[in-house]
C-alpha cells in the first residue's frame, strides 16, 4: 500500500504519514515501489498503527482493497474473481453461506461450478467472462470472503463499483475513461431504448448510464476490460447482457443486430483500423473512410447496427468535423439525413482533457423517410459552462443547453436559435467544398456584451464604481516632521516565525482527494486581485497548504510589490507555487498591519535576491516594526482602506474594458446604433 493509502487507512493527511516515517525509526520499511513512491506491506502497517494507538481496526473496504491490489495474479484477475463472487452473492444469496462455511481449499474447489452456473444464467454462451479454475481461485479465497462481507454491508453492486473505481483511480494512465456526467448526457440524448449497443465499451460506463434498457450489448478489444464490463453491467441491471471480445470494426460480434440505440466513445486517431481489408465492407453506405478517418468508420459502424429510426451518439474529436479527408463521408451523412446534430463540448469534458470534443447525434434513415433539411449545431464550449479545467465544468448548465436544443429539434425538426449557443443550419449551406460541421463556424455571435440592456447595466456599475473610487480615494497624508520620524525597534518575519507569532508555509505541493476538488490560488491570481483559478496536480503524496481567512499571502518571484490578506472568499483554497503564506497569531499581530509593512518597496528591495535573471524575495528577511497591538490596528485600518481603494480601481478597469469591448462589437456587428 502507498503512503496515500496509509493516510486513508488511519484517517489522517498524507503529510502525517511522511512525518511518521521521519520521526519513528520503527515505522515499517518499504516493501516495494520506488524511492520516490514506496509501497508498504498492509500487515506491517496495520500492526504499527495499532501499537501506536492510531488504529483500532482496519475498515473492511480498505482490507478488501489491499487484498485485491496485492493479489499475486494481478489486480484485474482479482477484480474478475471478486466480480464473479459478488454476482453469485447477488443472484444466489441463499447459497453463499454454505460455500463460505467450508475451508479455503474446499471453497476453491466448489466455486468453479457455482460460478459456471451464475455466469451461464446471466450471459449464456458465448460470454466474455471465463469461469476461473479451482487452482486459479485458491489465492483469491480470502479476497472473496472479504468481498462478500463488504456486499453484506453495502450491496454487491456498490461493492464492485468501489473496487473497480479504486483500481481505475490507481491506474489513471492505463485506461481512457468516459466521465459519468458525459455518459449521462449521451444516454439522455438517446432517450428510452430497448436494446443498446456499445461497440467499444471500455469499462461499460456508457451502457451503465442507460435508463431501464431491455438488453445491453457490448464489445471490447481488451479481454480484461470486456470481462469487467460484463460483470459490472450484470450487477448493475437486470437487463439481458451480452458482451464479446474483439475489434468491432474487424470482427463484429453482432453483425445481425438492429439496436434501438448505440452509444460509443471510440478510440481516436487510429491509422491501423482496417482500411485495407475493409475496403468493400457493406457498412460504408455513406462513403469509404480515409485511412486517417477512423472515427468516421466507427460512425458508419454504429449506423449499420441501428434499426431504422434508431439513434446513435458518439464522442468525436473536433478534427473529424472539418478535416478535408472526411468531407465526402460528412456530405453523405448530411444528404441522407443520418447526421442530426453536432454538439461542441468544453475542454475538460473527457480525455484528452485539453481538447474541446464533439458529440455527434445520428439517426438511421428509414427506407421511405425524407432526409432532414437541417442540422442542429450546439456550442457549450463557453465561459458560461466551463471556467478552469475539468473539475470546474458546470455539467448541469451543459446538459440544459444541449437538451433544451435537442429535444424540440427531435420532436419538430427545428428549434429557435440561441445566438452563440444553438442553431438549425440548412444542410444546403453545409454542402460546400469543406463540409465543415464545427458548430462555432455556423452560430450567430451572442449579443455584444450581452446586448444593449446588459451594456447599460455595465455602464451603471461602472459609474457607481467610479463614484466609490472617489469616495475611497485616500485623504492627504499628514507628513511627519523630520525630527519626528519614528525609529521603531524592528524585527523580521523569520524572527517572528521562530518566536511563534506567525506560521510560515510555502505553496505548490500536494494534491487534493478525488472526492473533494480544491481550487488553487496562483501567483497570477494574487497579482490580479482575483479569486483562485488553478487546480492541484495529480499524484503528490503531500497535503496542500489550505488558506484561512486572515492569512497573508506573498508572491516570491518578480519585482512587483504585492501582498494579499485572505478573506472568506479565499478561505479553503490551496496555496499555489511561488507563494508564501504567513499566518499571524491574532493576539500578537494584526494581519493588515503585517501585509502593509511587508509591501513597502524599500522593504521588498532589501529582502530580494538578484543573483539570477529572476528576482526572488526572501520572505524571512522582510522587516516590520515592533508596535503594540493597538498601534498595529491603527496602521492596519489605513492599510485596509488602501486595499479597498485598490480593489475598486481594479473593478473599474475591468468594467470599463467590458463596456468598451461590448460597444465596439455591437457597433461593428450592427446590433447597436451609433446614435
Amino acid at each position: 500500500m502507498t503512503a496515500a493509502e496509509i493516510a486513508r487507512l488511519a484517517g489522517v493527511g498524507r503529510a502525517a504519514v511522511s512525518n511518521w516515517r521521519r520521526r519513528h525509526a520503527d515505522f515499517p520499511k518499504p516493501a516495494g515501489g520506488t524511492e520516490t513512491s514506496p509501497s508498504f506491506a498492509l500487515a506491517e502497517v496495520e500492526h504499527w498503527l495499532r501499537d501506536q494507538g492510531k488504529l483500532a481496526e482496519v475498515p473492511l473496504r480498505e482490507r478488501v482493497w489491499q487484498q485485491l491490489a496485492g493479489h499475486p495474479a494481478g489486480a484485474v484477475t482479482a477484480l474478475v474473481h471478486a466480480g464473479c463472487a459478488l454476482l453469485l452473492v447477488h443472484h444466489r444469496a441463499s447459497g453463499w453461506p454454505a460455500l463460505s462455511a467450508v475451508s479455503d481449499t474446499r471453497m476453491a474447489e466448489m466455486l468453479p461450478s457455482a460460478f459456471e452456473e451464475v455466469l451461464t444464467l446471466r450471459f449464456d454462451a458465448p460470454r466474455a467472462v471465463r469461469t476461473p479454475l479451482a487452482g486459479e481461485l485458491a489465492p483469491s479465497v480470502p479476497l472473496l470472503r472479504g468481498a462478500a462481507a463488504l456486499a453484506a454491508e453495502t450491496g454487491a453492486r456498490q461493492a464492485f463499483e468501489f473496487l473497480l473505481g479504486r483500481h481505475l483511480d490507481a491506474n489513471p494512465r492505463q485506461y481512457t475513461l468516459t466521465p459519468a456526467e458525459l455518459a449521462a448526457l449521451m444516454a439522455a440524448l438517446v432517450g428510452p431504448a430497448g436494446t443498446v449497443l456499445d461497440p467499444a465499451s471500455g469499462t461499460g460506463t456508457l451502457l451503465r448510464s442507460v435508463d431501464r434498457p431491455a438488453a445491453l450489448r457490448a464489445q471490447e478489444a481488451d479481454p480484461d476490460l470486456a470481462a469487467l464490463t460484463a460483470l459490472r453491467l450484470a450487477l448493475h441491471t437486470d437487463a439481458d447482457v451480452r458482451t464479446a471480445v474483439g475489434d468491432a470494426l474487424r470482427a463484429d460480434a453482432f453483425p445481425a443486430l438492429a439496436a434501438d440505440a448505440v452509444l460509443c466513445h471510440p478510440p481516436f486517431n487510429e491509422r491501423n483500423w482496417g482500411h485495407e481489408e475493409l475496403a468493400y465492407d457493406p457498412r460504408w453506405e455513406y462513403g469509404f473512410p480515409a485511412r486517417t478517418e477512423s472515427e468516421l468508420a466507427w460512425v458508419q459502424h454504429a449506423l449499420a447496427r441501428l434499426r431504422p429510426g434508431g439513434t446513435a451518439v458518439l464522442l468525436m474529436p473536433p478534427a473529424a468535423a472539418s478535416r478535408r479527408s472526411g468531407r465526402r463521408v460528412r456530405a453523405g451523412l448530411l444528404r441522407r439525413g443520418a447526421l442530426r446534430a453536432v454538439v461542441a463540448l468544453p475542454a475538460g469534458a473527457a480525455p484528452p482533457y485539453g481538447i474541446p470534443l464533439h458529440l455527434w447525434v445520428l439517426r438511421r434513415p428509414g427506407a421511405t423517410e425524407r432526409p432532414s433539411p437541417e442540422l442542429l449545431v450546439v456550442d457549450t464550449a463557453t465561459a458560461e459552462h466551463a471556467t478552469a479545467g475539468r473539475d470546474k465544468l458546470d455539467w448541469q448548465a451543459i446538459r440544459t443547453a444541449v437538451l433544451d436544443a435537442w429535444r424540440p429539434f427531435e420532436r419538430h425538426g427545428s428549434v429557435t436559435q440561441t445566438p452563440g449557443v444553438s442553431r438549425c443550419v440548412p444542410v444546403i449551406e453545409l454542402l460546400d467544398d469543406d463540409v465543415d460541421l464545427a458548430p462555432a463556424r455556423h452560430l450567430p455571435p451572442p449579443a455584444a456584451g450581452g446586448g444593449a440592456v446588459e451594456l447599460g447595466r455595465v455602464r451603471e456599475r461602472l459609474a457607481h464604481t467610479l463614484g466609490r473610487t472617489a469616495e475611497l480615494t485616500p485623504r492627504p497624508a499628514r507628513p511627519a516632521a523630520p525630527a519626528a520620524t519614528p525609529h521603531w525597534p524592528s524585527t523580521t518575519v523569520g524572527e517572528l516565525a521562530r518566536a511563534g507569532d506567525l506560521v510560515l508555509r510555502a505553496g505548490g505541493t500536494g494534491s487534493a482527494p478525488a472526492d473533494a476538488p480544491v481550487a488553487v490560488l496562483t501567483e497570477q491570481d494574487v497579482l490580479a486581485g482575483r479569486g483562485p483559478s488553478g487546480t492541484l496536480p495529480e499524484g503528490s503524496e503531500e497535503e496542500p497548504v489550505l488558506i484561512e481567512a486572515g492569512d497573508v499571502v506573498v508572491p516570491v518571484l518578480g519585482a512587483g510589490a504585492m501582498v494579499r490578506v485572505a478573506d472568506e472568499e479565499l478561505a479553503g483554497a490551496a496555496l499555489g507555487r511561488n507563494l508564501q503564506l504567513l499566518r499571524p497569531d491574532p493576539a500578537a499581530l494584526d494581519p493588515w498591519f503585517l501585509a502593509g509593512f511587508l509591501r513597502g518597496s524599500a522593504n521588498q528591495r532589501q529582502a530580494s535576491s538578484y543573483a539570477s535573471t529572476a528576482t526572488r524575495l526572501d520572505v524571512r528577511r522582510l522587516q516590520l516594526p515592533r508596535l503594540p497591538l493597538a498601534d498595529q490596528r491603527r496602521y492596519g485600518d489605513r492599510f485596509r482602506a488602501l486595499g479597498e481603494f485598490e480593489e475598486a480601481l481594479r473593478l473599474a478597469g475591468r468594467l470599463g474594458e467590458q463596456l468598451v469591448r461590448g460597444l465596439h462589437d455591437g457597433l461593428t456587428d450592427g446590433s447597436l446604433l451609433p446614435e
